[in-house]
């Protein structure tokens, strides 16, 4: 028992008398630890483990230390052993009373060992949760369970303790059952199972086949040695099924009637029977009439969990298959065009190829702390680095991430096409995307956008009809950033407003000529946004002065970003179904006044006459500015 010392632990002369708690800890030791800990192991929610929490008391050993968990393990493999032998000295009584009886004897001393060692063991209180170290209540828990006396029962060597007591060596067929009692110690093997089944350290495909080889062969095994056994018991041995074929085989060799005995197990599990060794007396017909019944429900078990394993790791194939197949049914039902179509295929097999790295009902069951943390982790610096969010303040760029939603593009798919409402606006983390326009039915690339390139931000941020159609040049990976959201956190921050706003007034400035050209009465709106700026600025250092710091965002600086525009309409100085020239024909965008009156006083100051009514470009006459949308087309005449 010294070399078992090492496992108990130490205590200080006074402590709590509260049991030890589980403490969470970031040790990766400790987390190892715990690792192979059965479920049974569970702690409480609100109970902790670590270095810190209350010593067990001396003498007893943690349920979860490793160097137990070592020990442990190592009674697994003589189990292995004991399951082999049991059945096996039964059927060849030679060998229980022979060479394996000095081997019986050291796997008994061990399991013996492990019987006093049970006594010093903590045990979890299923009621409670708390680990329970007292001497007094671990005994008896023992004593007074079940395992208790099964242990003891298939530990004893009661053939050597027989002969130490008379003196003779039996030979009788009492100590062959009585050894089966060792097979009890085969729930440690299936204790081990279920731990390997839930440590994501062993792959549970394997751990799961491992299990089911070793059921079968112990079923194989164990129906070989009773049927030879039953074989050896019958009054004419000729009259058996081995006898018929081997003349005295009870005086031939151990292994050769071991190999006989599995070559019918085999054969009859496998339910092939070729009739080379068949039942010949009612004795073993009978018993092969329930090893055959045995056979179909395990049959079943092998058959039905294999099929769950595999079909397990295919269930995805299948999933996308169904998927690709229903694609192709609805583009061939709607004749759509073969690129349409090929765009709809990758779409979909990157769908499934990026699930893995999305992961999006893993996060949707995790709070909302740690999905944020995992943004945070995953694009935050992506954020930092794009130009419209450099300078702003920590506090925003934290929040920013939190929702952002990650999405995959193959390549050539259309991301934003032009002219469509803007809802959203993309950063670019990985891959590329190139920028089209269309004129005159023609496709002209204009930039390519990288990493920390953004695009739709304009669309977004004029309240305008997309400019620009975004095609992805090869895989890519992007994150959406919702509009409403994003005013939403910029409302309450009016610096990051102003920095913001800022940035994005540069970047349309040092746009390439040509980009600029593209975009629809880009000169007005960002005169637009200057004025708006700069007057709201003013307001704001007025209401500072006069209301000596009194809670009034309205104008402030950021009402760019969280309250839309006035709305935008062309207007034109002439009757709509008038025939005029090119340069009359493309109107001039201005923000809708508040009356009728005052878009003629603004029309008269952008032509230089007087117009009277205000019609639509189908020829009805406008009534009511409220009914008017952006963008919308008015002719003054």
């Amino acid at each position: 028992m010294m070399q078992y010392r090492g496992l108990f632990l130490t205590a200080r002369e006074t402590r709590s008398p509260v049991p030890l708690l589980y403490r969470r800890h970031s040790s990766e030791k400790i987390m190892n630890n715990l690792a192979s800990v059965s479920s049974s192991l569970l702690p409480a929610f609100g109970t902790v483990v670590g270095g810190d929490s209350p010593p067990l008391k001396k003498y007893v050993i943690a349920p979860y230390d490793r160097r137990y968990r070592w020990w442990q393990a190592f009674l697994v493999v003589l189990v292995i052993y004991s399951a082999w032998s049991s059945p096996f000295e039964l059927a060849f009584k030679k060998v229980a009373t022979g060479s394996l009886l000095y081997v019986d004897l050291v796997v008994d001393f061990f399991f013996a060992a492990d019987i006093i060692i049970t006594f010093f063991v903590a045990y979890l209180d299923k009621s409670t949760y708390l680990l329970v170290d007292e001497h007094k209540k671990i005994a008896t828990r023992y004593v007074t369970h079940m395992m208790f006396p099964m242990d003891v029962a298939s530990t004893l060597p009661f053939q050597t303790i027989y002969r130490i007591f008379t003196g003779k060596l039996h030979r009788g067929q009492v100590f062959g059952f009585l050894n089966l009692l060792r097979l009890w110690r085969l729930r440690r093997v299936s204790e081990l199972f279920s731990r390997l089944e839930k440590d994501t350290r062993f792959s549970y495909f394997m751990t799961r086949t491992i299990k089911l080889i070793c059921v079968t062969l112990f079923a194989v095994h164990s129906a070989a040695c009773f049927y030879y056994w039953i074989a050896t018991h019958h009054k004419t041995s000729q009259d058996t099924w081995i006898g018929s074929i081997i003349v005295d085989f009870e005086d031939r060799s151990i292994w050769l009637g071991y190999t006989y005995s599995m070559y019918w197990s085999i054969v009859t599990l496998t339910t092939v029977g070729y009739g080379d060794l068949h039942a010949v007396n009612t004795g073993e017909k009978v018993f092969n009439i329930f090893y055959m019944l045995f056979n179909i429900g395990l049959t079943s078990y092998l058959i039905g969990n294999m099929t769950n394993l595999i079909v397990h790791s295919a269930v995805r194939t299948f999933f996308m298959r169904d998927s690709i197949n229903e694609i192709l049914r609805y583009a061939s039902k709607n004749r759509l065009p073969e690129g349409l179509k090929q765009q709809m295929l990758a779409h979909m097999q990157l769908k499934f190829k990026t699930a893995e790295l999305q992961q999006e009902e893993v996060l949707e069951d995790l709070p909302k702390a740690i999905r944020s943390s995992i943004s945070q982790h995953l694009f935050r610096k992506t954020v930092e680095k794009t130009y419209l969010f450099k300078g702003i303040s920590e506090d925003l760029s934290r929040q920013l991430v939190v929702d952002l939603k990650a999405e995959y593009f193959p390549p050539k798919v259309e991301v934003i096409l032009q002219n469509e409402i803007p809802t959203d606006f993309y950063i670019v983390v990985s891959g590329a995307m190139e920028v089209l326009t269309h004129k005159n039915g023609t496709e002209q690339s204009l930039i390519k956008l990288g990493p920390m390139d953004m695009f739709g931000e304009i669309g977004v941020f004029f309240n305008i009809p997309q400019p620009f159609t975004i095609r992805s040049k090869k895989l890519s990976q992007v994150v959406r950033i919702s509009h409403h959201h994003f005013k939403q956190l910029v409302q309450q921050l009016d610096e990051d407003g102003k920095t913001i706003m800022s940035n994005f007034t540069q970047y349309l400035k040092d746009l390439k000529k040509e980009v600029q050209e593209e975009i629809p009465f880009l000169t007005e709106l960002l005169l637009d946004l200057n004025i708006e700026q700069t007057t709201q600025v003013n307001e704001s250092e007025n209401r500072e002065a006069s209301n000596y710091g009194r809670e009034d965002r309205e104008g402030t600086p950021t009402s760019v970003l969280l309250n839309t525009f006035p709305l935008r309409v062309v207007i034109h100085s002439h009757h709509p179904h008038e025939k005029t020239t090119e340069s009359k024909r493309t109107g001039k965008l201005v923000h809708l006044p508040d009356s009728m009156e005052d878009l003629l006083n603004l029309a008269e100051k952008k032509y230089g006459k007087r117009g009277t009514t205000i019609l639509m470009a189908d020829g009805s006459q406008v009534e009511d500015l409220n009914a008017l949308r952006e963008n919308d087309h008015l002719f003054i005449s």
